[in-house]
């Protein structure tokens, strides 16, 4: 009998940060929120898009990459209908896709300030640095 390997939260996150590239989102960070207490999950992964078109091409990306690579599916889906704030709910791991007018707004970097930040550019690499 053929044991599946588990797959970590970390693991997730870089295929959530792959479907929102793969979309040409912007502003893509995770936030390792492993050693913050009372976190609802291991990972924040945050983006922003400039339309509802494109908030909505990147949620749907994203469950792609993840379903292709995982055979996983959110647990639970919110914001489809209005495109301004979508997320999906892997469980460890929670996706954020905001219009940027909204995402300022609702300014979830700094709710959890105590995260440790890793913020990618559009060629996948990682830096500890905002991307502009």
């Amino acid at each position: 009998m053929k044991k599946e390997k588990q797959l970590s939260s970390s693991e997730l996150s870089q295929y959530v940060v792959e479907g929102m590239l793969e979309k040409k989102a912007s502003n893509v960070v995770v936030m390792d929120l492993r050693k913050v207490n009372n976190a609802i999950s291991d990972y924040f992964v945050i983006c922003s898009g400039n339309s509802d078109t494109q908030i909505e091409a990147i949620a749907s990306s994203v469950e792609e990459v993840v379903y292709k690579k995982t055979a996983q599916d959110p647990w639970n889906r919110e914001g489809r209908q209005n495109r301004e704030w979508i997320l999906l709910d892997y469980v460890d791991v929670v996706v954020h896709v905001f219009q940027k007018e909204k995402r300022s707004f609702y300014d979830i970097e700094s709710l959890w300030g105590d995260a440790d930040f890793t913020y990618f550019s559009e060629d996948m690499k990682p830096s500890k640095k905002p991307t502009v």
